[in-house]
């Protein structure tokens, strides 16, 4: 028994790599859901590696979500690889549920993660990966980038020109009505998170929700009719809706800018709570938001909820494209051999970002690296 605790201990050791640095095999950044289900494949191929992560504790990406914030996935499609969600399986988790569950399960499986890690910059130096975060460096053969589809909020620059007494928050920021001032409230966004968020805050102010329509799903999230078409759409989206399949191939271009349709929050509950549909916010006059139709929005609040892109700014490697965003086949990028991207938008399917889709892509990446470090010829040390 001792010696096979001694074992178990020396396997994890060496998984880990250095706590301050130094040379590992694999070093995945980024804690959430795509980089934990990385860490869990290459683990049960026995392969050493570390996963370095900003938050203080797994699953706080989440935790800076608005409190209200649920999954629109049940618990039931909504499991990392190896352990389903622990929830009832119809429910939708909550922004605390998720964070939680991401946390015990980098516990359940000891996956070495690092957490108050930011990683500055990555490039390539004398055939390795360098990795760094402040004074700690760590070099790799192979990462792995799981930093997030949705990290930088998008906020016009205009933003800056508004009035200091108006109170700007956007998803990252907004946790729920307390902490606007009195008055009206102008969300600007009209997918999914900004009629969420304005159909929160109407209980309490005057609100306006500015941008196009982006329509609505013909049932309700949660709804017995979305409990009836719930599995077969999610065997469509995750099996037919990839780049393996010509619908896919031919749906992907079109799904990575088309705003989503709403789901939780129908339009007419949005009217029925008081929330008035404006045009889109397109300037600033006299410190005050201008709509495209040029009315001037007298506000104290102003919530951003235009979407979130990735932040690549830290990846000094000439592999994006025109738009910033990674060139890669499947989330392999084949002009620097041993980097990956997991966890994007439509990386190889409709559901390669979320919780329940983003297993497929993590076991491919980790099977991809498990051959390249143990063929010569694909090795890159």
């Amino acid at each position: 028994m001792e010696a096979a605790m001694r074992n178990q201990q020396n396997l994890g050791a060496r998984r880990q790599g250095p706590p301050g640095g130094g040379r590992v095999e694999t070093v995945i950044v980024g804690g959430g859901q795509a980089g934990l289900a990385v860490g869990y494949h290459l683990a049960r191929r026995d392969r050493p590696f570390v996963i370095l992560d900003a938050g203080q504790r797994a699953g706080d990406a989440w935790r800076r979500r608005w409190d209200s914030l649920r999954l629109f996935t049940p618990a039931r499609y909504s499991g990392l690889p190896g352990w389903p969600f622990p929830a009832p399986a119809s429910s939708y988790p909550t922004r605390d549920e998720v964070a939680d569950y991401l946390e015990a399960y980098a516990a359940r499986f000891d996956l070495p993660v690092r957490n108050g890690v930011r990683v500055d910059r990555l490039a390539s130096e004398d055939g390795r990966y360098l990795v760094t975060a402040g004074d700690r460096r760590w070099e790799a053969g192979q990462v792995v980038v799981a930093s997030g589809a949705y990290q930088r909020p998008r906020v016009p620059a205009f933003a800056a020109e508004l009035d200091p007494d108006i109170v700007q928050l956007d998803t990252t920021r907004y946790r729920n009505p307390s902490q606007l001032r009195p008055g009206g409230v102008l969300v600007v966004g009209a997918g999914n998170s900004g009629a969420e968020i304005a159909h929160e805050v109407s209980g309490a102010h005057p609100t306006w929700l500015s941008g196009p329509d982006t329509g609505h799903l013909p049932v309700r999230t949660g709804s017995r009719w979305d409990q009836l078409l719930t599995p077969p759409f999610w065997w469509f989206v995750s099996r037919v809706l990839t780049v393996d399949t010509p619908v896919g191939r031919k749906v992907r271009p079109k799904a990575l800018h088309a705003p989503a349709p709403l789901e939780r929050v129908r339009p007419k509950e949005l009217a029925a709570a008081g929330v008035e549909r404006v045009p889109r916010t397109v300037g600033v006059r006299d410190g005050l938001p201008v709509l495209e139709d040029g009315r001037v929005m007298e506000v104290a609040n102003l919530i951003w909820c235009a979407g979130s892109r990735p932040d690549f700014g830290w990846v000094d490697l000439p592999v994006f494209d025109q738009d910033g965003l990674p060139r890669h086949d499947r989330g392999m990028v084949e002009s620097q051999p041993g980097l990956y991207f997991v966890g994007l938008w439509f990386l190889s399917g409709f559901t390669s970002s979320l919780l329940g889709g983003v297993g497929r892509d993590a076991e491919r990446i980790a099977d991809h690296i498990t051959r390249a470090v143990t063929s010569p010829s694909l090795d890159r040390g």
